[in-house]
């Protein structure tokens, strides 16, 4: 018989350090490191550890002993059982330290080379309602409380729209209040709620498979527009035109009303067909002058402002004088490429989704910007010698990859070609990190630049400038 992984309570553990998935750090007496999930650096907690490995305990903080000096009151009600702002209760300045610490300690550790001064971080003048997309799930069996399930009542309306709990795919937090992104989302999301509740339309129920209202994304710019979507699991139609009525009577200023029916296992709508229902199938997004389309499947940097100063750093490290040809992988909907077009002498963005690139070509036609061109398709199957032989070889190469970086076949591709200059934007600094290591025989980083693009959270994106040696 296996034996089973009995549980752990160390005492008076002095939390250290934040870790991984915003995670915070202490070494337990065995001298395991413990990743605690509901501490901050500098407490003094007792532990019960819920999993071990052979390297580290996880655990949870059971009574504090001593509470940090890093500690901040959290804002948001659902703090604790939301998974969605893990570091709201440690003060926003920490937060900067810690991810600095974190994109230092990655390319230093996992990277191993020589790195210049590198700049302080640059953090968000908004720390809360920042972000410009949410979404939301509905759900006829929204998870309860302890305090609900102890007290015996049998609770009878049980729909939510909210967030999943972390770790449980099947079990959604209904939200009151969010501090992520700005009014009116927060009144369009409870008025939903409210309204199909009252009405009687289905909840989604994710095991069952049924139900009639699965999600729920709210999109908005900084120029002021709007975008919902609604997403429905059966294709009822006066149902679906009841909601939608009364959400556009009750919001006369939203831009764009969609839907989708989409009754396949999982919500991703990648591959369903979009419905405008009301005003625009898109919004616009501005920066420096440049409009940006965005559509319901469209990417687009979730926080404008710091989106913004990410870009305007890219282009400060790729130091164009106006007669360069500029290579832009990972280019998304072409925003860096355009944003940087002016000081180029002409931009080739390269990107896997199509959707993308056509979003791309109508944003550079919109903005008259008619140095860049795009093309889709597999980062390591295009950018190929026959590729940069068609379109010649770049001066400097931009490059933005997913959370897994670049393909060791495009990092190949580069150190063939040994562009003059590579601006690496990251959001995975130990991605990175191992990128920056296969080009260190040809590059060296010359700056390095953290930007806060997610308070409250341990995320954060990495602009590295390399010179060729």
């Amino acid at each position: 018989m296996a034996r089973r992984n009995k549980s752990k309570l160390f005492k008076e553990i002095e939390v250290t350090d934040a870790g991984a998935k915003g995670k915070a750090v202490a070494k337990s007496p065995d001298g395991r490191v413990i990743f605690i999930d509901n501490a901050v650096p500098g407490d003094v907690a007792d532990v019960q550890t819920t999993r071990k490995r052979k390297s580290y305990y996880q655990g949870t903080a059971v009574e504090f002993h001593k509470l940090s000096d890093k500690r901040t009151e959290p804002v948001c009600q659902h703090f604790g059982t939301c998974g969605g702002c893990k570091w709201q209760n440690m003060d926003y300045k920490y937060q900067l330290e810690f991810k600095q610490k974190e994109v230092e300690n990655n390319l230093r550790r996992l990277g191993k080379i020589e790195l210049p001064e590198i700049t302080p971080i640059l953090g968000s003048e908004e720390i809360y309602f920042y972000r410009n997309k949410m979404e939301f799930s509905f759900s006829d069996s929204r998870w309860l409380t302890q305090d609900e399930i102890q007290s015996g009542e049998n609770i009878e309306n049980r729909n939510a729209l909210g967030f999943h709990i972390p770790g449980m795919w099947d079990k959604i937090l209904d939200i009151k209040k969010c501090h992520l992104q700005a009014d009116p989302s927060n009144a369009i999301r409870n008025f939903v709620k409210d309204f199909a509740t009252e009405n009687g339309l289905e909840f989604f129920n994710t095991r069952n498979q049924e139900g009639l209202l699965r999600t729920l994304m709210i999109r908005t710019t900084s120029t002021g527009e709007i975008m919902i979507l609604v997403q429905f699991f059966e294709d009822n139609k006066e149902k679906r035109e009841l909601l939608l009525d009364a959400v556009a009577e009750k919001f006369p200023e939203i831009t764009s009303l969609q839907y989708v029916v989409n009754n396949k296992a999982n919500d991703t709508i990648y591959d369903q067909e979009v419905i405008c229902y009301k005003g625009r199938d898109h919004i616009f997004e501005e920066m420096e002058g440049l409009k940006f389309k965005i559509n319901a499947k469209s990417f687009y940097q979730t926080n404008s402002d710091q989106a913004y100063n990410l870009y305007k750093i890219a282009r400060e490290y790729a130091d164009l004088k106006g007669d360069e040809l500029v290579y832009d992988l990972y280019t998304g909907t072409g925003t860096i490429a355009q944003f940087v077009a002016k000081n180029a002498k002409k931009v080739i963005g390269v990107e896997a989704v199509p959707e993308a690139i056509k979003d791309a070509k109508e944003n550079a036609e919109r903005n008259n910007v008619e140095n860049t061109e795009f093309y889709v398709g597999d980062m390591r199957k295009v950018f190929t010698e026959s590729f940069i032989a068609m379109h010649g070889q770049p001066d400097v190469i931009i490059t933005d990859p997913p959370r897994d970086g670049m393909h060791k076949d495009v990092v190949a591709q580069i150190i063939g070609i040994l562009p003059q200059r590579i601006v690496y934007v990251s959001c995975n600094s130990a991605t990175q990190a191992r990128d920056l290591a296969l080009l260190d025989e040809y590059y060296k980083v010359t700056k390095v630049q953290a930007v806060d693009m997610f308070p409250q959270t341990h995320h954060v994106e990495n602009v590295v400038c390399l010179e060729k040696r």
